[in-house]
């Protein structure tokens, strides 16, 4: 994300005063600012949310003295999930579903771990297996995404940059609206992601409850662990619907 606002920038500065010569400070500097700094902020606080609010929890243990791992096994298990294999990968939060190899990968600081933080992100997890294993609508959706989006996001600003370098041309002008459909995929594909992540975490925690995993009043607190996770989703979608923005202010400008 970093990167691609420093590209932006770069973008923006040829584009705005390179070309068309030099622009007021007082036009729209000001709300160019205000949201190059909210592009790079928002997802930054998220962030460091949920790291402070794993490691709150992290220091709190199950009554039941169950690990991650353990958990894991056991709702993969009770859903029928034999096939799915759990394994244990270098890192901190790179906890994912692979849907491809069918393995739910736990991270150090969350394999083999008793806290109930762990237990909520490794629940979390095996709610994206129980998702693929039921064909949920939107994980379906977003599984289909991915091969676009990942050419979208790795290209939009170098499509968006050249577009401006070439901008005294009509192939730089067509250029510049292509790298901001392209960059409007990305921000399509994480709206999908949000009800994939929500659902995940309810999935969790219904099951975290319902199955006697933890304490009634654990629950909660890996409540919050995976609150603190989901919140970094909408920060991110939220900073590049501003981004979003901030590039078709700059087409109206021409």
């Amino acid at each position: 994300m970093y990167t691609m606002s420093l590209f932006m920038t770069l973008a923006r500065y040829y584009s705005d005063y390179g070309y068309y010569g030099t622009r007021s400070t007082s036009d729209h500097i000001g709300i160019y600012i205000v949201l190059y700094l909210a592009v790079i902020i928002i997802p930054l606080i998220a962030q460091i949310n949920v790291s402070s609010t794993f490691k709150k929890y992290s220091k709190i243990g199950n009554s039941r003295g169950l690990t991650a791992d353990q958990v894991a096994r056991q709702i993969l298990d009770s859903n029928g999930l034999h096939y799915v294999e759990i394994e244990h990968i270098k890192g901190n939060l790179s906890d994912h579903f692979d849907p491809r190899t069918n393995v739910v990968r736990l991270s150090d600081s969350v394999y083999g771990q008793t806290s109930v933080a762990a237990i909520g992100v490794a629940a979390h997890e095996c709610g994206h297996a129980c998702q693929h294993a039921e064909s949920y609508g939107p994980i379906l959706l977003r599984s289909k995404l991915v091969p676009v989006t990942n050419i979208c996001s790795h290209l939009w600003y170098i499509v968006l940059i050249i577009g401006c370098v070439l901008s005294a041309f009509t192939i730089g002008t067509a250029l510049i609206y292509v790298s901001i459909a392209m960059f409007a995929a990305v921000v399509i594909f994480q709206t999908v992601t949000l009800p994939v992540e929500f659902d995940a975490s309810n999935r969790a925690l219904k099951t975290l409850a319902n199955d006697g995993i933890l304490e009634p009043s654990e629950v909660p607190h890996a409540g919050k662990v995976l609150k603190a996770a989901a919140l970094t989703y909408v920060a991110s979608l939220l900073a590049s619907v501003l981004q979003l923005f901030r590039l078709l202010l700059s087409t109206r400008r021409r």
